[in-house]
């Protein structure tokens, strides 16, 4: 995945993002959960999505927090690590790990909004209802390229 396609995932989990954080009440620090793949070499897209919030004056562990989950490439373990996410009642997960963790994430919750990261046909897998009005509690960034999208993007 090019810095480009991340940058529009970051784009729409900040958007995400920012309507519960308004809601939210004062003192209450927002909690982002994060379920990745663990893809080796995917630590620099890590620090953009980090670079991203300090960009937007979030501080990691002061004004916004990031529970972090890494299957390490053993995709069996999302659904327990997207179930923990819910546990831990984060504000919103963002779902790396390709469509494989954009869906244990869906069958983890129902209510706290999922920003997947990249998918080829999330209306395809019955991930989303449609491109346009996903509905429910999950949207993302989708690419028409089977080949690009579907990499487990960390």
């Amino acid at each position: 995945m090019n810095k480009k396609v991340f940058c529009l995932a970051l784009g729409a989990l900040l958007l995400a993002l920012r309507f519960p954080v308004e809601a939210q009440p004062a003192g209450k620090v927002p909690r982002i959960g994060f379920l990745g793949g663990g893809r080796p070499g995917g630590e620099f897209l890590l620090e953009a999505f980090r670079q991203g919030l300090r960009d937007l004056g979030y501080v990691e562990g002061k004004s916004i927090l990031i529970e972090w989950r890494n299957v390490e490439g053993k995709l069996d373990r999302l659904p327990h690590l997207a179930a923990d996410l819910v546990r831990h009642k984060v504000d919103v997960i963002v779902a790396g790990a390709g469509e494989h963790g954009a869906l244990a994430a869906k069958q983890a919750t129902s209510t706290i909004p999922i920003v997947f990261t990249v998918h080829a046909d999330p209306v395809g897998t019955g991930l989303v209802a449609s491109l346009a009005r996903p509905g429910g509690n999950i949207t993302g960034l989708s690419i028409f390229a089977a080949e690009v999208g579907e990499n487990d993007w960390t």
